[in-house]
């Protein structure tokens, strides 16, 4: 073997390599912005004599056009289509109804679905079909978001292992196998391998993978929250928490048939008990806000609002039932579609001297009126130690008057248009649900997978495709799929491909493999196999996976020959621990859900510093078992 020579341009690399792992770990700057000075200095450090093959500066942003940056695009505007018919949410309801609101149910049951799902499609597109669901599980259990992604985006990449289209390294391999085969001799050709070759080791790592989280979740996993500001919709609870410090929620209760209070009125029921009815349902139908003079029919079901021990007097002495959670109104009263908001009175509006009542405040709005802010005095249905509950639906309305309402946000939205209120909540989700488009969403997202799964097309083609097509027949409209994308996702990919390359281009990936293979040389054929391991897990980090394998197949082909080991099983070895790529977030999942769950570069370290070590152990350890 020649050996490399360490020349200008591989020193200049190997120090853009320390200096981009130290803006990542010390996050100076935000990580998507350290990449893109890496790659603006890799641009000009080219323009230097001697330094012409860092980077050809008339390709140097073709990472914005690569077919890996292409496709998460793509991804994220099919996954926003889905989201936008209401799909997922579906999704999420059956997730809750089968995991509860545990995070030690729900977290293997996202991670293990998506594992799976990713052995058919590429990683990233699993994850970005899949954050819509974990943030709905998010706020519908209060669990953090930043408690649920990294497992489930661990698992998008473990899943990759389970068959041989699952990951770009798995898929090239057979073609490097065969590249090999035709200068080795007869008695030392490679056999391919089969599409569930590797099933093995891609269930046995995904199993790792739930299984560490839920044994070490508590301990390695942020327990963070992005908090809203004052103008944010709120879900209920936190919102009376905040401003009347009480223990305040949702109860769901039943009527039985036959109870003494059928024929009162919602009001009636209200005002005996003190508590606050915002839901009712009636033969499979519900109703949110109902007109509080609607009549009571049994049996029937109530969303009733309430401090707990106010519920539960009320069911002791009413003879009421009381669910544990909320169940046929979990979805309608989900921070994802509900919350209070807060709205002003201003002079001249029409509203002013009426009262809830006189307006048929819910029925004519579809939201309920929990409270009015008048000067410093705060009149409202929810009883505090400074004063009983107000029957604010009978308080005339004043110009100023600030109107807390709980809403869905469809209703908020249509509330904005309305001259007679000035919203004051802006944040929230203003979405207009198209579940007429289901049929065209789920249309070409088949088709996108199809595409993937049966043709040799571009998987960026693939996958703009579905995204297009959702577009064309409005499933989202094009400002809706710009919003979709994560742009500082896609900047800090496309940023790093450059820096990849030249790792590459100049030969520092060969004179690091080959200092390292010449540390190896002369150890037994296992230790020779984990160093390959552990070469292709540091290479994946700094360059791309399919670079990687590329790369060090051969060269692992070769060790094998010399050392009397199994050429396949050291080539496999390679392609398997590019997937191993927990430990910063360059890898394209990764990236995905740093910024949606707040994560930052030492988190990564954390967790995926011992994932990373699990991962070599038992992927190594089943590879040597089965082959």
């Amino acid at each position: 073997m020649e050996v490399i020579s360490l020349t200008l341009p591989m020193s200049v690399v190997l120090g853009l390599l320390v200096f981009t792992v130290f803006l990542f770990v010390s996050e100076l700057v935000r990580i998507d912005f350290a990449a893109i000075m890496v790659m603006v200095l890799l641009g000009l450090l080219s323009q230097l004599p001697g330094l012409s093959s860092l980077a050809n500066v008339s390709e140097l942003f073709n990472g914005l056009a690569s077919n890996a940056v292409v496709s998460i695009i793509a991804v994220m505007i099919i996954g926003a289509g889905l989201d936008k018919t209401g799909l997922m949410s579906k999704v999420a309801a059956f997730i809750l109804k089968r995991g509860g609101t545990s995070e030690a149910r729900i977290v293997p049951i996202v991670s293990g679905t998506v594992g799976v799902i990713s052995s058919f499609m590429q990683n990233v597109g699993a994850a970005a079909l899949f954050l819509p669901v974990v943030s709905r599980i998010s706020v519908r259990t209060e669990l953090p978001l930043s408690r649920l992604l990294m497992p489930m985006g661990f698992c998008a990449i473990l899943g990759g292992t389970m068959t041989m289209v699952g990951s770009s390294p798995l898929i090239l391999l057979n073609d490097l196998i065969l590249a090999a085969n035709q200068v080795l001799p007869e008695s030392e050709r490679m056999d391919t391998f089969g599409l569930f070759s590797v099933t093995p080791i891609g269930v046995t790592l995904i199993a790792t993978g739930i299984l560490y989280f839920m044994m070490f979740g508590r301990w390695i996993l942020p327990n963070e929250q992005k908090d809203g500001d004052a103008t944010s919709g709120q879900s209920l609870k936190d919102y009376l928490t905040a401003i009347y410090g009480l223990k305040t929620d949702i109860f769901e209760i039943t009527i039985p048939k036959g109870h003494p209070c059928v024929g009162e009125t919602f009001d009636d029921v209200m005002q005996r008990y003190h508590v606050y009815i915002i839901g009712s349902a009636y033969h499979g139908q519900r109703w949110f806000a109902p007109v509080i003079q609607t009549e009571i029919t049994a049996p029937c079901r109530l969303a009733v609002l309430g401090r707990e021990k106010v519920i539960r007097h009320m069911v002791e002495e009413g003879g009421f039932i009381l669910h544990d959670t909320l169940d046929v109104f979990a979805e309608d009263y989900a921070p994802t579609k509900s919350g209070v908001a807060e709205m002003v009175i201003p002079p001249g509006s029409a509203v002013i001297g009426k009262c809830a009542h006189d307006l048929v405040f819910r029925k004519t709005y579809g939201a309920s009126l929990l409270a009015i802010h008048r000067d410093e005095e705060t009149l409202s249905y929810v009883a505090t130690e400074d004063h009983a509950p107000t029957p604010v639906g009978e308080v005339p309305f004043r110009a100023g008057d600030t109107l807390v309402i709980h809403s869905t946000w469809e209703a908020l939205t249509r509330l904005t248009r309305d001259r007679n209120f000035v919203v004051v909540t802006t944040d929230f989700p203003q979405e207009d649900p198209r579940p007429h488009k289901v049929g065209w969403a789920l249309m070409f997202f088949v088709i996108s997978l199809s595409l993937i799964l049966f043709t040799d097309l571009r998987l960026s083609l693939c996958l703009l495709t579905g995204a297009a097509g959702m577009i064309l027949t409005k499933v989202l409209d094009i400002e809706e799929a710009y919003d979709a994308i994560s742009w500082s996702t896609v900047f800090l990919l496309a940023s790093l491909i450059p820096l990849g390359q030249a790792v590459q281009t100049t030969g520092t990936a060969e004179w690091i493999a080959q200092k390292i293979l010449f540390l190896l040389d002369g150890w037994p054929i296992w230790s020779l196999q984990a160093g390959l391991a552990i070469l292709s897990t540091v290479f994946t980090l700094i360059m791309s996976n399919v670079g990687a394998t590329v790369l060090l197949v051969p060269l692992a082909v070769s060790i094998a020959i010399a050392s009397g080991g199994d050429p396949a099983l050291f080539a496999l070895t390679v392609a398997i621990s590019t997937s191993n790529s927990f430990l910063i977030p360059t890898h394209q999942v990764n990236a995905l859900i740093m910024g949606p769950a707040g994560y930052k570069v030492t988190d990564f370290m954390k967790s995926g510093g011992i994932m990373t070590i699990l991962f070599l152990f038992v992927s190594l350890f089943v590879m040597n078992v089965i082959f």
